[in-house]
């Protein structure tokens, strides 16, 4: 057995394997148990997935052109606009391959990226695209992970939205700054009273963490340096980061584990992204490993504390009940720092 199943108060990975849930399946396959892409049982799971289940419902409701909702950059309706749905589609490990998803890239790229070359949260209607102003880490490290899974690295518009990025962290030739948004280098954030957001920062390394290293430029390993630095300069188990607007303590949602994961980020996902640039096995995240080791049942699962339940084209699980998708996202974790 390996180490991280030893840790566990019981082995979750028959559930997590079940064919009524293709989705979860063809990802455990692959993450938890290094199954090949092309290996018949992936195959046939990836399949089942974009058939049926949460990833069929968002693809049944996207209109010819691929966008949701309503046409325009896409923010709005939280979280039934276009945005989301390709931020969620990526999360449900969706193949990429499929039209309606490179359709959906398509749409976002040509209608969310605002001219600095990040993508801006508007939820306005018409093909107009979002000004400078409307940026922020949250949105585009979120649509460039994304985007990035979905194999765009090549496209000269995600190389402008990674410039973006890289820039806005460092501070480097960034020419100007917005109150309403991203209001200086560091992950400085208008919503956070100007002080850095810690779940801005989690999204976009998130997304530089999927740029293959042989692949980041300068720029981009230095704004990564930058990243990690500041989430390792809390523990992630008290996820006390800067609080504006007079709050003295972290933010609850930092410690519901959820899925899907929209701007808010949890305790989990910090350390996802830790773990996804080398640091798994850091020893400051001791901490917030036990806190994760804590948090299963016993039956070895996780429970979805924030599940966006009422909010989506369809509730991909029950608010409250043991949950695929964290258990999921926690032993991919485990493996990762326990081995």
């Amino acid at each position: 057995m390996e180490t991280w199943r030893s840790t566990l108060r019981s082995d979750p990975t028959d559930w997590l394997l079940e064919a009524a849930d293709p989705a979860v399946r063809q990802l455990a396959l692959r993450q938890l148990l290094d199954r090949p892409a092309d290996e018949p049982d992936v195959v046939e799971s990836r399949k089942a997935a974009m058939a049926t289940g949460p990833i069929a419902a968002i693809l049944h409701a996207q209109e010819p052109d691929g966008h949701w909702e309503k046409p325009g950059p896409g923010y709005a309706t939280k979280y039934r606009g276009t945005v989301w749905q390709l931020i969620f589609l990526d999360q449900l490990g969706a193949d990429g391959a499929d039209p309606r998803v490179q359709r959906a890239c398509d749409y976002v790229l040509t209608h969310t990226q605002a001219e600095n070359g990040g993508f801006g949260a508007s939820g306005a209607t018409g093909t107009a695209a979002p000004p400078p102003s409307y940026v922020a880490h949250c949105l585009n490290g979120n649509l460039l992970r994304a985007l990035l899974g979905f194999g765009r690295l090549d496209d000269e518009r995600i190389g402008r939205a990674v410039a973006w990025q890289a820039a806005a962290i460092t501070g480097e030739g960034i020419a100007r700054w917005y109150a309403s948004s991203t209001c200086g280098p560091g992950f400085a954030c208008a919503a956070n009273e100007r002080l850095p957001c810690a779940w801005g920062a989690i999204k976009a390394l998130g997304a530089l963490a999927r740029i293959p290293p042989d692949r980041r430029s300068q720029a981009v390993s230095r704004a990564i340096e930058t990243g990690l630095a500041f989430l390792l300069s809390r523990d992630p188990a008290t996820a006390d980061y800067p609080a504006g607007w007079g709050n003295t303590r972290p933010n609850g949602s930092w410690f519901k584990l959820g899925f899907p994961s929209g701007y808010v980020a949890d305790v989990l996902q910090n350390l996802e992204c830790l773990a996804e640039l080398g640091y798994a096995h850091d020893p400051r995240l001791e901490l917030a490993t036990a806190w994760l080791l804590e948090k299963q049942d016993g039956r070895g699962r996780w429970v979805n504390e924030y599940a966006y339940n009422g909010k989506t084209w369809v509730d991909f699980e029950r608010q409250g009940q043991p949950s695929k998708w964290v258990t999921l996202r926690a032993c991919r974790y485990l493996r990762a720092a326990l081995g």
